[in-house]
């Protein structure tokens, strides 16, 4: 793909749903309506769904439950939709495996993270996404970087020297800075596609060269996040304004506290039976709650 279609055909859509992993009453991962959500998100304004992910509550699924999540909603979801699953960890032995199997099973791409609490140096990040990248040369690659969650920062130049890799082109920005979009561009260049790791700074994103987002507040809002990036595209900047300044609310409310707990308190209210988050996560407190419940109903 050159350059060109990368800008105007972002290789995995606007907006990818990093989707919760729903749970039954006794904590076990309720499949059927993993199915239900999925297909519903895709109906309402997501171009894909990544699974597993922080979102998903990836630390406390085991491999088989990962598996088994993965090949309900693949065989579930229409071949346009865009299906992504995180294979990232701390143990570049495990990402390969995990990022192998991905491939197997048909995925669209794979959401990597960057390696979390034994914070590698930048040659070790290099070494680590080259070994996932050599072992799945058919298999596109999103790099994700959360400093914030991993303590440990993916630079720009690293990320250049790991575009030699032709399954390399996308990448999850998430350190809560707009900058880092303007970096990556300046020194990778416009074939990589910037996905914004957080809903607050897509707009702004976009603004300077981002294209779309990986996003938690499309669970609830994703035609109006459609809405607001066709506006932005189309060159319609108040009118995106006005939908990104109506959406805030909501973009704070759910990161109140630890995510995934406000957004999957959100979709209860909204009538989605996910569960709660797995220990040592917890359930979003009665007062946050309400909180919550106040910005939902403020958008109808």
């Amino acid at each position: 793909m050159n350059e060109l279609a990368k800008i105007n055909n972002p290789p995995f859509g606007r907006i990818l749903t990093a989707m919760v992993t729903p749970f039954d009453g006794e904590g076990q991962v309720d499949y059927e309506l993993a199915i239900k959500l999925s297909n519903y998100l895709v109906a309402n304004g997501s171009d894909g769904i990544v699974l597993c992910g922080t979102t998903g509550e990836s630390p406390t699924l085991s491999w088989d439950e990962q598996h088994e999540l993965f090949v309900a909603i693949k065989t579930s979801l229409s071949k346009k939709s865009k299906l992504l699953i995180g294979t990232g960890s701390n143990c570049t032995s495990e990402a390969v495996e995990a990022t192998k199997k991905a491939l197997k099973y048909g995925a669209d791409g794979a959401l990597v993270v960057v390696p979390y609490y034994n914070k590698p140096p930048q040659d070790g990040l290099f070494q680590h996404f080259s070994l996932i990248a050599n072992s799945t040369p058919d298999l596109p690659l999103m790099l994700y970087n959360i400093p914030g969650r991993t303590s440990c920062n993916l630079l720009p130049i690293t990320v250049k020297k790991l575009m030699k890799f032709e399954n390399i082109f996308s990448i999850k920005a998430a350190s809560g800075r707009i900058g880092e979009v303007t970096e990556l561009r300046t020194t990778c260049g416009p074939s990589l596609s910037i996905y914004s790791g957080d809903d607050s700074l897509l707009l702004p994103m976009l603004s300077v060269g981002a294209v779309g987002v990986v996003s938690v507040a499309s669970h609830i809002v994703g035609l109006q996040l459609k809405e607001m990036i066709d506006c932005f595209l189309r060159r319609d900047v108040t009118k995106a304004l006005n939908i990104h300044e109506k959406l805030q609310p909501l973009f704070e409310a759910l990161f109140m506290t630890t995510n995934p707990i406000p957004i999957k308190a959100a979709l209860q209210l909204r009538g989605w039976d996910v569960g709660s988050p797995r220990s040592p996560l917890t359930s979003l407190n009665q007062e946050m709650k309400e909180q919550l419940s106040n910005v939902l109903n403020s958008l109808q």
